[in-house]
């Protein structure tokens, strides 16, 4: 379906749980969040009957997130009756890594071919630092183990915020040269009371691009794109098998190009990121509405899509997206 400012809409991403196994500082605020009750998220037959809507508006990608998907019980065959749906061509999952070791076998069974890994730092205290007491090595056997499983391509995501992990960067950059993953750098964004706490500032990706480039040239990856994609512009260094991506959604801003939607977990659609404007889904739902009515919906969120996020970078202060990242879903 083409929206109001003739972009394609056929990517959806899909929050099973705003629960996590982490409590990342940029995510979650250092007192906690009061997380939804059992009968608040939608159950999977209601998302199932969503994704079936969504594929007749015009959605072909969907890729699950949370909090972490992967703490759901019942995930892997909610996954499989996902990758059931006719239509559907490019379903992914979003995890942090800590259970993808274990499950990474089950996640190919249940038909999915690639994974992204959220992963903020190589070092095992700054680590677990960000994420308030995560594993890093638990993160390093499950990207391994994917790997060997041929999940591929890895994306690994990493949030570049100034003066935590701008250190790092080339030591990310590095892991492309012998593995085929897809190291993706993405600049830390307003969202959320975590913004307020910490007193984070994005890292910009011409400061990223200037400093892998000190240590070898980037090349810009072409051809090959799908009208499916994310925003992430690609480069490889010289000798490399993986690549590197660049989402800049602060200093070059892509809003003229989004083809994505949002299902939070407690059943609103949100047409923009870093917008709180949402859709009830779950309320027609649960009154019984037919799929019809649904799609109606879904096609009523795509044509509302705005043009630009509110996200001004000149302001000062900017402005911020007031719900919490675990409660959107990334």
């Amino acid at each position: 379906m083409i929206d109001k400012h003739n972009r394609e809409i056929n990517y959806l991403r899909v929050s099973i749980t705003d629960r996590c196994n982490l409590r990342c500082i940029y995510c979650m605020p250092k007192e906690g969040v009061s997380f939804l009750g059992h009968k608040d998220v939608l159950s999977y037959e209601e998302i199932l009957r969503v994704v079936h809507a969504a594929v007749r508006t015009g959605i072909v990608k969907v890729r699950v997130t949370g909090g972490e998907p992967l703490v759901r019980r019942g995930v892997i065959d909610f996954l499989a009756a996902l990758n059931g749906i006719s239509g559907l061509r490019d379903i992914t999952l979003t995890t942090n890594g800590i259970l993808l070791e274990e499950y990474a076998g089950d996640l190919v069974k249940a038909g999915i071919r690639r994974v992204n890994v959220s992963l903020d730092s190589l070092v095992a205290e700054k680590y677990r630092a960000i994420t308030r007491g995560g594993d890093l090595e638990r993160v390093r056997r499950g990207i391994e183990r994917a790997h060997s499983l041929d999940l591929s391509p890895i994306k690994i995501n990493v949030v570049a915020i100034k003066g935590f992990n701008d250190d790092e960067v080339l030591d990310f950059a590095k892991l492309t040269m012998d593995r085929p993953y897809q190291v993706r750098f993405i600049e830390f964004m307003p969202i959320g009371d975590a913004v307020l706490e910490n007193g984070f500032q994005y890292l910009s990706h011409d400061e990223i691009v200037d400093t892998i480039n000190g240590f070898s040239p980037l090349e810009a990856v072409t051809g090959n794109r799908s009208k499916t994609d994310g925003p992430a512009r690609l480069f490889r260094m010289k000798g490399a098998r993986g690549e590197i991506g660049l989402i800049s959604a602060m200093s070059h801003q892509f809003c003229d190009s989004c083809n994505r939607l949002r299902l939070t977990s407690d059943g609103r659609l949100r047409a923009c990121l870093l917008s709180d404007e949402e859709l009830d889904l779950k309320t027609p739902l649960r009154e019984g509405c037919d799929d019809a009515t649904l799609q109606e919906l879904i096609q009523t969120a795509i044509l509302n899509k705005p043009k630009n996020s509110p996200l001004n970078c000149c302001e000062t202060p900017r402005k911020k997206c007031i719900k919490n990242m675990s409660a959107i879903g990334g």
